[in-house]
């Protein structure tokens, strides 16, 4: 509400140009300008945010269910005089096993969340200076995804990447490179145009391949991400975010998408953690 107050403020005094300085009109409007960004970038984080706490909130939901079906079991043999004492003490022992469990995933799933929403905030703030139909950085199912528009990275038909793609790419291997026990994938998506072609790339799964690659090979040997963290690849026309009948669907469907997850030993952990049967 503050931010708002500033804004409407602001908009006032910049509509009162005639009576200040040149000197102050600049100052207004920059601080309006800048009342404006900061804004925007709430908004996106309020979006994340709410994101984050719907998932949490699915996942709650279905331990709770869970630990009430334990629940309504126990009492079903509380109420049985016909079954033994032992029988009942294995029951609690499983339903106490299991609330240890539901704590533990919490607390695991927090820590994540914490630290992908920390993440995709410092890539936010390193690409400020891009323009969002270039670069898109979002969470979605636990994991921070990099989206780079295809016209930023190549030329058309090609796979090499353009001179001008390695100041975003050295900002995004800084942030890679600070979480180091993360895994890195990387995917070439393209559009459904038929690429019929003698030499390589002949078609579109070795376009949206090369490209994929090509990338992880820029992020390990000009900026030293460790390769060893680097899975790459291609979804060639098959994996579309938008219609390959308009020219602006097409455009986005063109794309290299740099995926940051947890590596599969963190989840293995998480794993280990469940009450045996």
């Amino acid at each position: 509400m503050k931010i708002f107050k500033i804004l409407a403020v602001s908009a006032m005094v910049l509509g009162m140009t005639s009576c200040i300085s040149k000197k102050q009109y600049d100052a207004l409007s920059s601080n309006y300008k800048q009342c404006i960004e900061n804004v925007g970038e709430r908004q996106r984080e309020i979006q994340d945010l709410k994101s984050q706490n719907s998932a949490l909130t699915s996942e709650n939901n279905l331990l709770k269910s869970q630990h009430d079906a334990l629940k309504s079991s126990l009492d079903a043999c509380l109420s049985n005089t016909g079954k033994s004492s032992a029988n009942i003490d294995k029951l609690v022992g499983e339903i106490n096993a299991s609330n240890s469990y539901i704590k533990q995933l919490i607390s695991s799933n927090a820590k994540n969340d914490s630290l992908n929403l920390a993440l995709s905030n410092k890539l936010k703030r390193s690409l400020d200076n891009v323009a969002d139909d270039d670069v898109q950085v979002k969470v979605l199912k636990g994991v921070v995804m990099i989206s780079l528009s295809d016209k930023m990275l190549y030329r058309t038909g090609d796979y090499n990447v353009l001179p001008a793609a390695q100041e975003v790419l050295g900002k995004v291997a800084k942030v890679i490179n600070d979480y180091d026990k993360y895994s890195v994938l990387i995917e070439g998506n393209t559009d459904n145009a038929p690429l019929n072609s003698p030499n390589l790339p002949r078609d579109n799964w070795d376009l949206s391949a090369l490209r994929g690659t090509a990338v992880a090979k820029v992020l390990q040997t000009q900026f030293g991400v460790d390769p060893a963290r680097i899975t790459a690849g291609g979804r060639s026309e098959y994996n579309p975010k938008a219609t390959n009948m308009s020219v602006s669907g097409r455009a986005e469907n063109r794309r290299t998408e740099i995926i940051i997850m947890p590596k599969l030993d963190e989840f293995m952990k998480l794993m280990d953690i469940a009450p045996k049967k």
